[in-house]
């Protein structure tokens, strides 16, 4: 088989090495130089460029990493090309690319979710601000980069949130209707549904840390870190595959765009069982970081069985232990952060180092985005990855200025008062 990944992330490098071992060739399209030191990477600069690529070079399967590709329509060309493509349609993909599709696709097939209004205009979201006490979730309905999501603790900041994305253009076209919604409380997981858009197969529960600092302060972020597999969650698995994932595979089918490919849940459970916070339409980043290491069986296997419609027959094979991914992000991120700050990799490193934001400069890897490095464990318990990595960071890798979190993990077996992403 013959894979081309699309993206440029630490998610597009854990996809290719989760590739590598069954794949005879794996590309990356566009990559980054880090990447680019243990796979092969091209440019291709439209969507028009991935299809003759893909034609030219005998490329058996296209695997789409990011969101942006299949809010574009990528996925549909690909398919309409011949190309076997694991990526959700553009219809399916509303289910992330609009947060308005899929809070009113909950609520017409009462899949559980947090309570929302849908505003079009600064003025309506004052008046419905009314209906909602403090603090209550304000989110743009289009695609923002992890920036789209406020969780506000009065009704100024709440005006403050609405006035910059209506009247500034803050999330430019993203920021054009709102979603208001009550805040949940409880703890959050992330689950990953395999889908041919009939049949499914959920993967182990991981748990993101999306806010910059410990303890969940700070700004959300598009995630600082991640642990796998939560066994606390565990316990809810049924339920959730009842409530949310059968209903909406349902819900998808009965709407006309059936979902295929890897649904994304963020989940929140609370004292009344769990509840939906979001779909992504795709693999999560920095979750598929700690999901793909411990994934026994081959990613071409669960490939092929969703382009086969075979789901059914899929068997998930899971290696025992954990995994733990940290972020290491540059100064300033999420806002305007530093660039061109040189990587260091130094010998006794034991972690698999992930490349996210890098580019070389005069045969040199440096900082070139706002999460850089992911630096990654898998163990036989957390406690071990996390001392692993957490000897390696600032010793054996690293760069200046760094930002990182120092608590990935530690909600492990916890219930926590989580902030809502």
């Amino acid at each position: 088989m013959n894979v081309l990944v699309i993206g440029s992330g630490g998610r597009e490098h854990a996809i290719a090495n989760a590739f590598a071992s069954s794949a005879d060739r794996v590309i990356v399209s566009p990559g980054n130089d880090g990447i680019a030191m243990f796979h092969q990477t091209v440019t291709l600069d439209s969507h028009e460029e991935v299809v003759q690529y893909c034609l030219q070079e005998g490329i058996d399967l296209v695997f789409i990493g990011p969101e942006q590709p299949i809010a574009e329509g990528l996925s549909d060309l690909l398919r309409l090309s011949g190309i076997a493509c694991i990526g959700a349609s553009q219809a399916a993909g509303r289910i992330e690319t609009s947060k308005g599709f899929a809070k009113e696709l909950m609520q017409k097939y009462h899949i559980p979710t947090a309570r929302f209004v849908i505003a079009d205009s600064l003025e309506q979201s004052i008046e419905e601000l009314q209906n909602f006490s403090y603090p209550c979730v304000v989110k743009a309905d289009g695609l923002a980069a992890g920036k789209g999501v406020h969780i506000v603790e009065s009704h100024a900041q709440a005006l403050e949130e609405l006035s910059a994305m209506f009247i500034d253009k803050s999330l430019g076209h993203a920021g054009n209707k709102v979603i208001i919604e009550e805040y949940l409380k409880g703890w959050e997981v992330s689950l990953f549904v395999i889908t041919d858009g009939d049949n499914y197969r959920c993967t182990v529960f991981s748990q993101d840390h999306k806010q910059l600092l410990d303890g969940d302060l700070g700004p959300n972020t598009g995630g600082m870190g991640a642990y796998a597999p939560v066994q606390s969650a565990e316990a809810y698995r049924s339920e959730i595959e009842d409530t949310i994932v059968k209903p909406v595979l349902q819900a998808m089918r009965s709407e006309g765009c059936p979902f295929e490919g890897i649904l994304y849940l963020g989940l929140m459970i609370t004292d009344l069982g769990a509840k939906v916070i979001e779909f992504n339409c795709r693999l999560g980043d920095p979750e598929a970081q700690v999901i793909l290491p411990l994934l026994k069986t081959g990613l071409p296997s669960i490939c092929q069985a969703i382009l086969n419609h075979q789901v059914d027959k899929l068997t998930l094979d899971w290696r025992e232990g954990y995994c733990v991914c940290v972020v290491l992000a540059a100064k300033g991120y999420p806002a305007q952060y530093e660039k061109e700050k040189p990587i260091w990799l130094r010998e006794g490193l034991i972690s698999e180092v992930i490349y996210a934001g890098v580019k070389e400069i005069d045969g040199s890897l440096v900082s070139n985005g706002g999460r850089v490095l992911n630096v990654v464990s898998g163990q036989d318990s957390i406690a071990k990855a996390r001392q692993i990595i957490y000897n390696d960071i600032g010793v054996a890798v690293g760069f200046e200025g760094m930002t990182y979190r120092k608590d990935i993990g530690l909600r492990t077996n916890k219930i926590l008062k989580d902030k809502q992403i």
